[in-house]
């Protein structure tokens, strides 16, 4: 491994894991809190394993809706009878995952880039990925009065959620396809890249210290509304427009103790999906009103409907785009070329979908399914 590399990769996480935890409202990432679901524990249910809880965690984004919907309709607690669901939420991948590698969690709603940096960090200890949640999501979202093609973005300040996020490394990594040169660590190059968080992403839009911005829903939306235009659809660079945003994540020692939880919450999943995609309506109003719970505030419908509109639910973890997308950051200097051969194990949900009489779904050489 290259000393440089090296050195970079440790930069890297260290700074992801030194982020703070933000408290944030309707922005899409909610303050990490514990909730549980015990009202929607069936009389006379049982205990999975005797297990009293299991602990789910995710972000207050639309991206996590799977998480959301399931959380707000039950779907999740239905599966697991007695075997209390208790609910804690994030607004940044690496303290999700310092949760789940303390035992704070067991089973996570994440991103790609905190998946592949937890596992490799952890030189493929600590978790797995076990199942798809949602793709796209994703937009650059620019002040049409500076930013008219795609070509004025040279030379602007745009901003990503925080150094090493999926969404900073794509963006790194589509500047790069431009033949243009930005400094990974400090930002700074033919583009400045401004590490944002999402809570305060629209205000410095608003006010100009910002051009745009390579974010997630609902914060592009948001940027719409106050006036922005979507410059690039991130789908729209991925074969089928399709690209992992969401996957779910589980402590390899927890699947390995309670497989018969982690497959309720898989069916819980798979459920929830499919009400999603068969009741666009009523699970985009049945995501805000978590998301209201969980942040204290709803997003209002323009926002809503604009980002939902752009966000796939799917059970398929899309796990050649989680390949790419590592590549990524390795090309970006963010991450050594990873060991990503035993990522995935999607055993139990392929179980799942074809008890479902659906289609199973593939791990893409990256493990077991």
């Amino acid at each position: 491994m290259p000393a440089n590399r090296s050195k970079l990769l440790r930069r890297g996480i260290a700074a992801l894991a030194a982020l703070p935890l933000l408290t944030l409202a309707a922005c899409g990432y909610g303050s990490n809190s514990d909730k549980s679901d015990t009202t929607k524990v069936a009389a006379g249910a049982k205990k999975i394993d005797g297990l009293d809880t299991v602990k789910i965690g995710y972000f207050g984004n639309l991206t996590h809706a799977t998480a959301l919907v399931g959380n707000q309709k039950g779907f999740f607690q239905k599966e697991l009878g007695a075997t209390q669901a208790k609910y804690a939420i994030f607004n940044a991948g690496p303290s999700e995952i310092e949760a789940l590698n303390s035992g704070s969690i067991d089973i996570g709603w994440i991103g790609p880039s905190p998946s592949i940096n937890g596992y490799t960090k952890s030189n493929g200890t600590d978790l797995k990925i076990i199942g798809g949640s949602a793709s796209g999501g994703v937009k650059l979202v620019v002040n049409p009065k500076k930013i008219k093609s795609l070509a004025d973005v040279k030379g602007k300040k745009i901003a990503t959620p925080q150094l090493g996020n999926t969404q900073d490394v794509a963006f790194l990594n589509w500047v790069a396809d431009q033949g243009w040169k930005v400094d990974a660590q400090s930002g700074k190059g033919d583009v400045t890249v401004v590490r944002t968080d999402n809570k305060i992403t629209p205000d410095a839009f608003k006010a100009g210290s910002i051009d745009g911005a390579w974010v997630p829903e609902p914060t592009a939306s948001k940027l719409v509304a106050e006036g922005g235009k979507v410059l690039l659809d991130e789908s729209t660079l991925w074969p089928d427009k399709k690209f992992v945003i969401t996957n779910i994540i589980v402590s390899q020692k927890f699947l390995k103790a309670h497989p018969k939880v982690v497959e309720a919450v898989l069916k819980g999943s798979v459920e929830t999906n499919k009400w999603i995609n068969a009741n666009p309506d009523a699970a985009k109003a049945s995501a805000n009103k978590q998301l209201a719970v969980d942040s204290g505030k709803a997003l209002p419908d323009d926002v809503l409907n604009s980002a939902w509109s752009s966000i796939q639910f799917t059970d398929d973890p899309l796990a050649s785009t989680l390949n790419t997308e590592a590549q990524h950051a390795v090309k970006a200097g963010l991450l050594t070329d990873p060991l990503l051969k035993n990522i995935y194990d999607l055993t139990i949900l392929n179980k799942v979908l074809k008890a479902d009489g659906a289609s199973t779904v593939s791990a893409a050489g990256l493990g077991s399914s």
